[in-house]
């Protein structure tokens, strides 16, 4: 009964190397592409949940044989001996077991992230009614754009039922030209591609298992690809300099771009990114790349397999 051990060996080793194999495969790759680097973060860490959720199957099968019945219902005699359930010792169950309280302590962490996040929102739009209210007589829109009073430029995307982008008069009165479509399309760009759950899985990984490094390397690296997967959303309808120069007047009185910035800040390096854009990876190259990533959870499942495919010959 060595698969379920060998499924945790893999998960150990992923956790532990992947965050730095990504990062001696090249510092650059990722700014050049990333779209294809949050898919490849997502497959790897995909790949750890997958060795320990199907361990912990396994295990709960050598354990228990009403668990075993489920799982293998519907599978030759044969296939259920060459897994040697039989040879499980003790460690089955508190493999099983611990496994599952990991599971149990990640949704947890999931919906606390969640609730979080909504408790936010509904503040928020709390916030916005009370700084524009409704007029008498007046019924609330769909509209896209509100505009508040404000001395400080900033826009931010409001998500929800009816999502809005909420933008302030100091902000309108500094946005030129085609900067403001440049805004709205950085912030549909969040939104069209999901990246609030992005963020929300990755800082609950994070927050429940603080010392695995692939989750707080997933958190951090998620943070930051998706300003500039966004980023370049809004480049492709509005040209680089164009967006450059909203996020410049945005962030200008935030002083990120002094001397001495805000630990963190990304804004200046997001801006000279736009201005010199890395060069991008092949079509060929960028395919391989995907492929490959797509492999990496296929691994477990594999692995998990193996037993079973033998006895089927």
């Amino acid at each position: 009964m060595m698969v379920p051990a060998v499924l945790l060996l893999i998960g150990a080793l992923t956790a532990v190397a992947a965050p730095r194999l990504l990062a001696r495969a090249g510092a650059d790759w990722p700014d050049r592409e990333p779209v294809l680097a949050l898919w490849v973060w997502q497959c790897v860490v995909a790949a750890v949940l997958l060795c320990c959720v199907l361990s912990m199957t396994l295990s709960a099968a050598a354990a228990w044989q009403e668990v075993r019945g489920h799982v293998f219902a519907t599978a030759p005699h044969g296939v259920v001996e060459a897994y040697a359930f039989g040879a499980a010792g003790v460690w089955a169950p508190a493999a099983a077991v611990t496994l599952a309280c990991g599971g149990v302590w990640s949704a947890v962490m999931l919906v606390r992230e969640v609730v979080r996040a909504r408790a936010r929102r509904r503040r928020r739009r709390a916030e916005l009614l009370v700084r524009a209210p409704l007029l008498p007589g007046e019924e609330p829109g769909n509209d896209r754009l509100v505009v508040l009073e404000g001395e400080r430029p900033d826009a931010w995307w409001l998500p929800g039922p009816s999502p809005r982008l909420v933008i302030t008069t100091a902000a309108l009165r500094r946005l030129k030209g085609r900067q403001l479509d440049a805004v709205l399309a950085h912030e549909q760009g969040h939104a069209r591609a999901r990246h609030d759950w992005l963020l929300h899985c990755s800082s609950a990984l994070a927050g429940g298992f603080p010392q695995v490094p692939v989750f707080a390397a997933f958190r951090d690296e998620m943070h930051r690809l998706v300003e500039l997967a966004a980023d370049d959303m809004a480049s492709r309808r509005f040209g680089r300099l164009t967006t450059a120069l909203a996020l410049v007047e945005l962030n200008e009185h935030r002083g990120v771009f002094g001397p001495c910035p805000a630990p963190g800040a990304q804004v200046p390096e997001r801006v000279h990114r736009l201005l010199t854009p890395p060069v991008r990876l092949t079509a060929a190259r960028r395919l391989r790349l995907t492929v490959l990533a797509s492999l990496v959870p296929v691994v477990p499942v594999l692995v998990a397999f193996v037993p079973g495919l033998r006895a089927l010959g």
